[in-house]
């Protein structure tokens, strides 16, 4: 039969294993939380730009459709013909 110390001893060394198992679990999943984390921050990012492009391009079609939009060039800038018979760009 067993001696109270060795039972005691096996118990110790089961409870420090176990101890160890529980750190490295710990371990683990809080580098994997992190990883999770920095992806997720990683996916807001670029939905938020995303996001504010095409809110730009609403914008801007809007501005386009009632004419106040901006012109990427001069070239297509009309000319408005007064009265004076003299012409002056937009």
């Amino acid at each position: 039969m067993a001696d109270q110390s060795d039972i005691r001893y096996q118990a110790g060394e089961a409870a420090g294993q176990a101890q160890m198992k529980k750190d490295e679990m710990m371990e683990s999943a809080q580098s994997t939380a992190q990883e999770s984390k920095t992806q997720a921050a990683g996916f807001m990012q670029q939905t938020g730009e995303k996001m504010m492009n095409m809110a730009q391009g609403a914008a801007d079609a809007v501005k386009n459709a009632v004419g106040i939009g901006g012109r990427a060039s001069n070239d297509s800038i009309p000319t408005i013909n007064t009265d004076t018979n003299t012409s002056t760009k937009l």
